[in-house]
């Protein structure tokens, strides 16, 4: 076994100091290691910090307790660090990969990222998870030499493929990108070869999982808190239903707030444990012995047990029809949608009135660049600033609450 500083690591884990580099080589920068560099250099970051005003699934005015994309992103970096510390992997690189997994998202959650999937149609459309990696290598510019923050293979990799591989062997798509792969993909693919056809590497696999986990459990906190459903609805919920009857068999007349919270937590844990037996059984199983192993064992080693991962579909069933589908959350998102096509509307016909910077280099008559211009300067809005820019240009604004 590897060993960093006095915790043993697991024989699978990824080794930052065999990272496979940045495209624009960099000298090391000890103490640091270079996941660590990653993780830093997100943070510090534009699109990073505009993630606090950006929907998770209620807008910002709906109200401050309610989870935002931010508040999201350090839910799942918790959860990713206490599964890779547990298995024995690199904490620095689950952290990063937990860190950017959201950079790409738009303005109003998934209903934003259908509005400009849809505007973009012609041109390659848009995918969040593909615009997580154009932010990272192209969007973000604070650095001298280079666009983007010239994150390490590993950290790139993670964020095109943490959901699994996108391509065949032959590097035709798969799966959700059988008709063709995102265009930031293909794009960054001619600069540097990710490996689209194999799994991604153990910590990748973990922040992808931890992200489940996140979302799971505080979809279910804030869906209560906005009372689209009660916590007497949970009862025949599994996992769920039986941390609710364990909660009030020990703590009898417990005010619903402090039942709610000791609910998630417990559910919470149940989780990442059984991701941590479930993917250590899985190693020994394997004979994993490297990262490169992972990654070529053509399927994911990081998962829950078969039993909890009915459980864990059950609770995403359960939140389908009552929270995403919500007519309440339905009427708002569709509200937003319209926001973001008017946008996109009003800035291919007049890209003057993006802001200069937005406007360096691109020819207005190029139609799939200045597309791709707009798609990428809306794509980084928050929440408030795209309901500003609506107000500016346009007559009738939507109150989204």
């Amino acid at each position: 076994m590897a060993v960093s500083g006095a915790r043993p690591m697991a024989a699978f884990a990824s080794d930052a100091t065999q990272t496979r580099g940045r495209l624009f080589p960099e000298a090391d920068m000890p103490p640091r290691s270079a996941f660590r560099r990653d993780c830093d250099r997100i943070i510090h970051s534009t699109a990073f910090r505009r993630l606090k005003h950006k929907t998770q699934v209620f807008v910002f005015n709906e109200g401050d307790h309610f989870r935002t994309r931010l508040t999201h992103t350090l839910e799942v970096v918790q959860v990713a660090r206490s599964i890779a510390r547990a298995l024995g992997l690199d904490e620095d690189l689950a952290e990063a990969l937990a860190l950017a997994h959201d950079l790409g998202h738009p303005p109003f959650a998934h209903a934003g990222e259908r509005a400009l999937d849809a505007c973009l149609k012609d041109y390659g459309g848009f995918d969040h998870n593909a615009q997580s990696l154009r932010v990272v290598t192209r969007i973000e510019r604070r650095y001298a030499e280079f666009d983007g923050l010239n994150l390490t293979w590993e950290t790139l990799e993670g964020i095109a493929k943490h959901n699994g591989p996108l391509t065949d062997r032959q590097g035709h798509g798969i799966g959700r990108y059988a008709a063709g792969l995102p265009h930031a993909i293909k794009a960054h693919s001619g600069l540097q070869d990710l490996e689209l056809w194999t799994h991604a590497g153990p910590e990748a696999q973990v922040a992808a999982i931890a992200d489940d986990i996140a979302y799971d459990v505080h979809d279910l906190d804030d869906g209560l808190r906005a009372r689209l459903f009660a916590v007497d609805d949970l009862k025949d919920l599994p996992l769920v239903g039986a941390a609710l009857a364990e909660v009030r068999a020990r703590y009898r007349g417990l005010d619903v707030p402090r039942t709610v919270n000791e609910v998630m937590r417990r559910l919470i844990t149940r989780l990442i444990e059984d991701v941590v037996a479930e993917t250590a059984r899985r190693a020994a199983e394997s004979g994993v012995a490297s990262a490169g192993a992972v990654r070529a064992l053509g399927r994911p080693l990081v998962g829950f047990s078969d039993r909890v991962r009915a459980q864990e579909a059950a609770i995403k069933g359960f939140l389908f029809p009552h929270m995403y589908r919500h007519p309440r959350v339905v009427r708002i998102m569709e509200e937003a949608q319209g926001v973001l096509r008017d946008l996109f509307a009003r800035f291919t016909a007049q890209p003057w009135d993006m802001p200069p910077s937005w406007q360096e280099d691109l020819d207005f008559s190029d139609a799939p660049r200045l597309a791709r211009r707009v798609a990428d300067y809306i794509g980084g809005m928050t929440d408030r600033y795209a309901l500003d820019q609506h107000a500016r240009f346009f007559d009738l604004t939507p109150d989204l609450r």
